[in-house]
């Protein structure tokens, strides 16, 4: 089992990539019509005086950590847009063998199943390619497009963390989801949890 970047995902339409260079202006333009879809669940640095990285920073830091193993950071690209993010980390090995899992959707793409398309690719590719264990994702109570997309994928209620996260200005409670690679039947292929969605939750056909 061996890491392996840069790495594309695919899933008909729906293809999981680095950012690239020629993203920027896509990328910058996506952000900003989508402010205060993401505010509320964008994750902040209590400390911190400054706003969010600019994109050279972003890509920079994400390709880094993606190199060391200790993140998968891609962008969700459709019909050769950038559309949203998906990004497992921290990545842990050893005794631990776990990522976390976090993603993000431009508005006008939310509800045609992209959400849990990417991340049904990065847990099967985490569990059948990486050997991890378990993947984790933390969601706001109040985010119910996120809830929907845990619910999809059968990941395991565990519980409310109190003030586990920076977010919006404020400690904020998360609910935490989680699925263990023995949860799973995994193909030949490697897949496990995007077959099961597929089965269970036919993504709508492409508009636009």
């Amino acid at each position: 089992m061996v890491h392996v970047w840069p790495l594309v995902l695919r899933d008909g339409e729906l293809t999981l990539r680095p950012l690239r260079r020629r993203d920027r202006g896509d990328f910058e333009r996506l952000r900003a019509r989508s402010a205060d879809w993401l505010r509320p669940w964008d994750a902040t640095d209590p400390l911190s005086e400054r706003g969010p990285a600019d994109f050279r920073t972003l890509r920079r830091w994400a390709d880094e950590q993606a190199r060391l193993g200790t993140s998968l950071p891609l962008a969700m690209v459709v019909g050769g847009r950038v559309v949203g993010q998906i990004t497992a980390g921290p990545i842990q090995y050893g005794a631990v063998r776990s990522a976390v899992l976090g993603y993000w959707v431009d508005r006008e793409m939310a509800g045609r199943g992209l959400a849990p398309r990417a991340a049904a690719l990065v847990i099967d590719h985490l569990f059948a390619e990486l050997g991890l264990h378990r993947v984790e994702v933390t969601v706001r109570p109040e985010n119910a497009p996120s809830l929907r997309v845990v619910q999809k994928l059968n990941l395991r209620p565990e519980g409310l963390r109190r003030a586990a996260i920076h977010v919006d200005g404020g400690w904020r409670d998360h609910l935490v989801f989680a699925l263990t690679a023995e949860e799973v039947a995994t193909d030949h292929a490697g897949y496990g949890v995007l077959r099961r969605l597929h089965r269970e939750h036919p993504s709508p056909a492409p508009t636009g």
